[in-house]
């Protein structure tokens, strides 16, 4: 179920210049990156791009995701990290993304890291976001 705007805690605002072979900056200054375009799709490669930054995003949501599942069925997570590759390609509509999300959870057996993985992926921001929209396969 969609938030409302009287649900939001906090906004997060971020504007690019020049699209993907340019600049993005927050509004409040902590973040001021050069995007450009890998050297896969015929850039220079030299500054990140909108694919690392969503990776950076959606593993950092995933991992407070998992922690928020680990409270709630008594496990232990510490130690624990989570990995999002995310690939970009051509689909009938022009480009797309896929997601392939890898937790590593040393502190528990892997079927209860799987259970911990899968539930995360049902409360996480990121993977309602995608859902239904873009290939997130689980790892």
């Amino acid at each position: 179920m969609p938030i409302t705007q009287n649900d939001v805690r906090y906004t997060a605002v971020a504007t690019a210049e020049n699209g993907r072979d340019g600049r993005v900056a927050t509004d409040d200054g902590r973040l001021d990156v050069v995007v450009n375009p890998p050297k896969e799709m015929g850039g220079s490669g030299a500054g990140t791009n909108p694919e690392q930054l969503f990776a950076a995003g959606y593993s950092a949501c995933f991992q407070g995701a998992l922690a928020v599942v680990a409270r709630q069925e008594g496990a232990d997570v510490s130690g624990s990290t989570v990995t999002a590759k995310v690939g970009i390609g051509k689909n009938d509509d022009g480009f797309g993304i896929i997601v392939e999300i890898s937790a590593n959870i040393p502190n528990v057996s892997a079927e209860a890291a799987r259970d911990l993985v899968e539930k995360a992926h049902q409360v996480c921001p990121y993977s309602k976001a995608t859902r239904g929209d873009v290939t997130v396969t689980l790892v």
